[in-house]
């Protein structure tokens, strides 16, 4: 307690006392300078320390929620500002003498102390310190060391000083109850620890320096932390105030006293000045009890209550009185002088005027100073109502005088003491502090004032919540002459707008940008790094590219000159992997910086894990896997397979006919059906195939994989040493795990061989593919988990445009700037979509492309061929060789070749072996098999016969699938055969892709796989020949030699519809051969004069030819699929039509004419003998005969003419109906009108038509063209006819024959001309199967003249049927006979 000059009582709440040593010298700027900065640098945030989140917007933030850097910085400056001549907050009020009760002559000493501090005090050599009045409270203190002092001797000593200065001025104090070497038996606290961090300047200076004896004490205010009294309101804002109160406070120094004979408690005093150090390393106080600990507690208490206080309580009063004395005096003065010197001009002897920046200078005696003088005491003793009168006091003398420096600090004090005044009966003045900022920094340019005031108000105006003018206040002081100051403001601006009541996002980052920016100049490289990150979250991910860019390298930078370098990787894999929008030349650096680093990393763990490289992108799922080797490229004439390489483009459509095609052959192999567990073979892989199976590899075939890479910056990127990364677990034979080997990672070469790529470069934002591959040398599984490289960049393509970091060499060096790593190669499979549960989830499948299983050997086969055309004509035929080669150490049997077109090519029947092997012998031979003939027959027909068995198309088989005639059915390893293969151009013109299939199984039978293929694609060009069209119709001479019944004309019309595209001159027909099982052409019936039949462009032939039924050998050989081939030559060379080639072609083209569809009508079921009677009707209508017609084109090319062969085919099946060659293109129809009603009859009629029924029973009337007959001798002549009727069904018909003419018109008997049948009007027969039968007729005529005869009408039912069909006449052509008068 204390009272005030009022004599009201006034309590002192939780005073603290500052005690520091006397120092003489006032501490250097440079030294503070020092000090803040290692105070900021060594406070760090605590490890485990929890940061608040804050969510504002759409953000959540990390933020720490205190500063103590900050709190640290704030309290070291106020305590280690210089005393100033305007204020006296900081000078010393009471000075303590302290001596050891070990001294010789501890009385003297006190002397000698006390002489000695008012030398310093009132000598005009020593500026400092500053003392606050003249008569300084002098403290005599007397130290006892219990251990080692004599303790009579120093209660004596103490009975003397208090006989000397008075029990209120003087103190024994005695510590080191306890001896050092038991200082480790029992734990006491540390009663220095809580001080000992807040360090001052003035306790720098080691004590073992002078004899400096004396100890001067401040008092200091209970809210105040720092050593100059002015207030820090940690305390009032709420938050944790880092100062515990203690009275031990002063304790820090009141202990390093003269103390000579150096027992362990002045080895603690010396050590004090190492406070920064102060951590668990030097345990202070080691010899003081707790006892001790209370005395010390004890002796402060006395200190403030007898000495301290009521001295200070004396002080105001003294200069209350003053005031009050001099009050009107000065007053008065003051105004007269103005009015007369117009303010400009000050008596001297109340003011001496200096002129600087700051206005004045008082002397010390100056009544406005003991205004300020009071004020600051009641100010320190909390009694702020008092201390704020007083300072406003004060600001106006000061401001009259234009004092500016004085009126400054006025303001701040008067500010301060209205803030802190416990009743509040006035509001803050801020603009009192404002004025004196603007003052201090722009007047005074004293910019540690300055920053004091910003730092108290900043403080006041957070507690008060007024946190955008505090951000305000703090930016303005943020200059350019420090950049630890401005650092520290400016991340205190930043914690005020993410403070706010409504956060302000951005301007926190920006800000803390700026103070990581100040720091980073500062030298503060942690608190720069915390900056970054901390504005980092604010940035990140939301499309502020190139902040990010920057922030990230910086982090990236930090980082690295901290050490930690994994930040530093991250960060700088960070700006590489984001989009980038940074021009080439910062992608540039940026690339580098990141491989130094980098490099650096794995300089420190040589032998860790390889990092993940960032660089380049890697697209999993374009990923493809090639099973085998690569193609051969085509040698010569010789063209290699094309079978499946990654250069081909993939689309599902071509994959699924590949898969038909095996299924069929898998499908013949095992006679029928296709096994259970059949796959499809699969040798490239990618993300359209099914990957849900372990794929298969086979031992010593090459793997590769491709793999898409994509660079997203816009410098080059060179990987160099690209190989793949895999892990192998071995297999024996048997299929159990080896036991001597297990798992190995990148395992030694014998086990798999890896192929390196050394330099694969990918310029600017290319994607490019790299094709890795793998070689199995063993059996087991493999998996291939990724890609391993180093990464780096071209040398000298672009300049640097950022300075590089330390130790990095540009120049030469860069080339070699590269880091090893990996990227893992990991592929998500296909979203699953089966059962209800995936459907509603999403679950991928596994994708297993890159997990291939080995297994043992296979044979391998590779396919040549040679002379193979790329253009034909329509219905060509060549010659071209196969060669099959086996590349495999297993020999390989089974061979077959499945094909969509079949009728493209063909190895020859068993009678090929007749045509020349090799391909040099056949240079100029035709592809046909050919006889010389020399017998000038012309016309007449050459018979051979053959049976489709010996062609390979038997019945019931699939005609796709062809075996390959391989001698002893295997194919030893090494070991190649060359076979003949005929290739006939298809009918249509145009582009032909032709798939063919090579299907092979191995002799061992293996359990995985069970056979492999080989595809082969060919790209034909086909140009127009020849079109061919051809009718049959019945002959009308019936009977033949034999007198068996159905003679045919068949007529062929040739065209040549080339336009010579292929330099074709003409067109010759050297042959037309038919081929059927029941007739045969034989002779030619219009033979020309110019033997060979030639075509020139656009040119028509036309042919005719006469056809018989086949001569019978034997029943049995009917029936079986032999063919009768009967060849019409028009050359001098016949062409054996039923030997290979061109019986091949034939039969294969019949065979896929018999596959299309035929239109027949079904009838209803219940009509089945009606549809009997039908069939048999329609038989007789049908002819089954084949005409080839075989050609030869003669082709000018570059002045050599060649000669290409070739043959078409026509299948007749109806008399009367025309057949092409290839089926015509359908005109679409043209549009209809709708109907709108039903048709009535809707059963279809299953009665067989008018041409059917007339093709049923054929008839034909022998007579004499002309008869003469002498009329004037007999009127009636009468001339025999005989009409003959053949059966042409396989069954019985009965037959009724009607002469009676069906017109009874007179017109029509005029266009007969009238004659009579003689005779039975109406004959009845019954005509056995195919039989032919005469009537003997007689026809009666009346004049001469030419007359029709063909006038009996034939009805015909068969015999066995209840229904009558009444055919239609025969509208049999006229038969004309002449009558002539003999």
């Amino acid at each position: 307690h204390m009272r005030d000059p009022n004599n009201q009582l006034h309590i002192i709440k939780n005073l603290k006392i500052a005690v520091s040593n006397i120092v003489t010298q006032p501490p250097q700027p440079g030294a503070i300078g020092k000090l803040l900065n290692d105070v900021v640098s060594g406070s760090q945030p605590a490890e485990g320390l929890v940061a608040n989140v804050i969510t504002a917007g759409d953000y959540d933030l990390n933020i720490s929620a205190t500063t103590p850097w900050f709190e640290s910085y704030r309290e070291t400056f106020l305590q280690s500002m210089p005393a100033s001549d305007h204020e006296f907050l900081n000078h010393y009020l009471a000075c303590m003498l302290v001596s050891s009760s070990g001294e010789a002559e501890p009385m003297e000493q006190f002397s000698k102390l006390s002489q000695e501090q008012h030398r310093i005090q009132h000598n005009s050599d020593f500026s400092y310190p500053k003392w606050f009045i003249p008569n300084t409270l002098k403290y005599y203190v007397l130290l006892h060391d219990v251990t080692a002092g004599d303790e009579q001797r120093a209660e004596s000593i103490y009975e003397e000083m208090k006989q000397k200065y008075g029990t209120q001025g003087c103190y024994l104090l005695k510590i080191n109850s306890r001896t050092p070497n038991r200082a480790s038996d029992e734990q006491i606290p540390d009663p220095w620890s809580q001080y000992l961090q807040k360090n001052s300047i003035q306790t720098q200076d080691s004590y073992e320096d002078g004899p400096c004896t004396m100890t001067s004490n401040k008092n200091s205010d209970s809210n105040l932390l720092s050593l100059d009294g002015i207030d820090n309101e940690v305390k009032v804002d709420g938050l944790a105030n880092t100062l515990r109160v203690h009275p031990l406070h002063l304790d820090q120094s009141s202990d390093p006293s003269n103390n000579p004979d150096g027992s362990d408690h002045t080895k603690f005093a010396s050590s004090a000045p190492g406070t920064k150090k102060a951590t668990a390393g030097v345990t202070h106080g080691a010899c003081l009890t707790l006892t001790d600990h209370d005395r010390i507690r004890q002796f402060i208490q006395e200190f403030t209550f007898r000495g301290l206080l009521p001295h200070i309580e004396k002080t105001i009063r003294q200069l209350n009185d003053q005031l009050i004395s001099r009050k009107g005096l000065s007053r008065s003065l003051f105004s007269a002088t103005k009015k007369w010197f117009s303010g400009s001009k000050v008596p001297e002897k109340s003011i001496s005027e200096l002129k600087n920046t700051s206005g004045l200078l008082y002397p010390p005696e100056a009544p406005e100073l003991q205004i300020r003088k009071m004020a600051d005491l009641c100010f320190l003793v909390q009694h702020y109502d008092l201390a704020y009168s007083c300072y406003h006091t004060a600001k106006k003398d000061f401001l009259n005088d234009q004092a500016m420096l004085y009126a400054a600090g006025a303001l701040e004090m008067a500010a301060v003491s209205a803030f802190l005044h416990p009743g509040a009966p006035r509001p803050y003045p801020a603009h009192y502090m404002e004025t004196a900022i603007q003052t201090y920094r722009d007047i005074c340019k004293n910019m540690v004032l300055a920053e004091r005031c910003v730092l108290l108000s900043a403080e006041i105006l957070k507690s008060q919540s007024k946190y955008s003018e505090a951000a305000a206040l703090l930016i303005r002081l943020t200059s350019e002459d420090s950049d630890l100051r401005s650092a520290l403001l400016l991340e205190q601006a930043a914690h005020c707008f993410i403070n706010m009541k409504s956060p302000m996002v951005r301007k926190y980052a920006f800000h803390m940008i700026l103070a990581g920016h100040r720091f980073s100049k500062a030298g503060q490289k942690k608190h720069a790094l915390r900056c970054y990150c901390q504005a980092m979250q604010v940035y990140k991910g939301k499309g502020w590219s190139l902040a990010e860019d920057h922030i990230n390298f910086t982090i990236g930078r930090q980082s690295y000159t901290l050490r930690q370098l994994d930040n530093a990787v991250s960060a700088f894999r960070h700006i590489l992997i984001n989009e980038s929008r940074q021009s080439a030349a910062q992608q540039g650096a940026f690339l580098r910086e990141y491989l130094y680093v980098y490099k650096n990393v794995n300089q420190l763990s040589p032998d860790g894990p390889l990092p993940q490289l960032p660089l380049p992108y890697i697209n999993s799922s374009a990923t493809r896997v090639f099973f085998g080797h690569d193609r051969r490229p085509a040698d010569g004439e010789k063209q290699a397979a094309t079978h499946i390489s990654l250069d081909q483009e993939c689309d599902p459509e071509s994959c699924q006919q590949w898969r038909e095609l095996e299924e069929h052959a898998v499908a013949v192999a095992n006679r029928g059906a296709i096994p259970a567990g059949f796959q499809p073979t699969q040798y490239c892989l990618n993300s359209y195939s099914d990957n849900s199976r372990f794929p298969l590899a086979v031992v010593e075939e090459p793997i590769t994989v491709e793999v898409a890479f994509r660079n997203p910056l816009k410098v080059p990127l060179l990987l160099s040493d690209l190989s793949l990364l895999w892990k192998f677990q071995p297999k024996d034979v048997s299929g159990k795990d080896d036991e001597e080997v297990k798992e190995l990672i990148a395992a030694g070469p014998e086990m798999i061989g890896t192929e390196v790529i050394s330099e694969f470069l990918i310029n600017s934002e290319e994607t490019k593919v790299a094709r890795l591959k793998l070689f199995p040398h063993h059996i087991g599984e493999l998996r291939i988990l990724g890609v391993l490289y180093n990464l780096g960049t071209v040398q000298g393509s672009l300049t640097d445009g950022i300075a590089a970091l330390p130790g990095y060499h540009t120049g030469k060096q860069s080339l070699s700037m590269s880091v090893r790593g990996r990227q893992d190669l990991e592929i998500q499979g296909p979203r699953l979509n089966n059962t209800k549960e995936e459907k509603t989830s999403i679950k991928y499948g596994p994708d297993r492309r890159l997990d291939p299983i080995v297994t043992e050997e296979m044979p391998l086969l590779e396919v040549f061929f040679i002379h193979f055309p790329t253009g034909l004509l329509c219905g060509e035929i060549r010659k071209a060789y196969v060669e099959f080669v086996n590349v495999s150490k297993c020999p390989l049997t089974g061979l077959k070749v499945v094909s969509k077109r079949p009728e493209f090519f063909t190895f020859g029947g068993n009678t090929a072996v007749l045509t020349p092997l090799s391909p040099s012998a056949s240079e100029n031979c035709s592809a046909y098999k050919t006889v010389v003939t020399d017998f000038p027959s012309v016309g007449t027909a050459l018979v051979s016969s053959a049976s489709s068995v010996d062609f390979g198309i038997g019945t019931g088989q699939q005609p796709e699938v062809i075996p390959v005639p391989l001698p002893d059915s295997v194919l030893l390893p090494g070991a190649s055969v060359q076979l003949p293969m005929w290739l006939r151009g298809p009918d249509e013109e145009g582009v032909h892709e032709i798939n063919f299939l090579f299907y092979y199984e191995s002799v061992k039978k293996q359990p995985k796989i069970r056979h492999r293929i080989l595809r082969h694609t060919a790209v034909i060009c086909t140009s127009r020949s020849l079109n061919v069209r051809a009718t049959v119709c019945r002959s009308n001479a019936l009977g033949d030699e034999e007198g068996r019944g159905g003679n045919m004309l068949v007529f062929v019309d040739v065209e040549n519809t080339n336009t010579s595209e292929a330099g074709v001159k003409e067109f010759h027909i050297v042959q037309v051969s038919s081929s059927s099982k029941c007739w045969e052409l034989q002779k030619s019936v219009n033979i020309s004069e110019n033997r060979d039949a030639r075509l020139a462009s656009r040119e028509k032939g036309k042919f005719c030819f006469k056809a018989v039924r086949c001569k019978q050998k034997e029943a049995a050989v009917q029936s079986s699929e032999n063919y009768t081939f009967a060849d019409i030559i028009f050359g001098n060379e016949q062409i054996i039509s039923s030997a290979s080639p061109c019986a091949d072609f034939f039969y294969r083209s019949l065979f896929s004419e018999l596959k299309k569809p035929q239109g027949h009508l079904s009838a209803p079921p219940e009509k089945h003998s009606t549809e009997d009677a039908v069939r048999l009707i329609q038989k007789c209508s049908e002819v089954d005969l084949n005409i080839v017609i075989l050609w030869k084109a003669y082709v000018v090319d570059d002045s050599k003419q060649l000669i290409l062969e070739g043959q078409h085919h026509v299948i007749l099946h109806t008399v009367g109906k025309e057949a092409f060659s290839y089926s015509q293109k359908q005109e679409p129809p043209e549009m209809e009108l709708l109907k709108f009603f039903r048709p009535e009859n809707t059963t279809v009629s299953t009665r067989p038509s008018v041409d059917q029924l007339s093709n049923l029973i054929k008839t034909s009337l022998h007579y004499p063209e002309s008869f003469n007959h002498p009329f004037h001798q007999k009127s009636l002549c009468s001339v025999p006819v005989t009409l003959l009727l053949s059966n042409c069904s396989k069954a019985d018909v009965d037959v009724i024959v009607d002469l009676r003419h069906k017109t009874t018109s007179p017109e029509a008997l005029e266009v007969h001309g009238s004659f009579t049948w003689l005779g039975q009007t109406q004959y009845k027969l019954q005509l056995k199967s195919q039989e032919i039968h005469s009537l003997q007729l007689k026809a009666c005529f009346v004049h001469t003249g030419v007359y029709n005869l063909g006038t009996p009408r034939v009805f015909a039912k068969l015999s066995d049927q209840v229904t009558v069909f009444e055919t239609s006449q025969q509208n049999s052509m006229p038969a004309l006979i002449i009558i002539n008068d003999a």
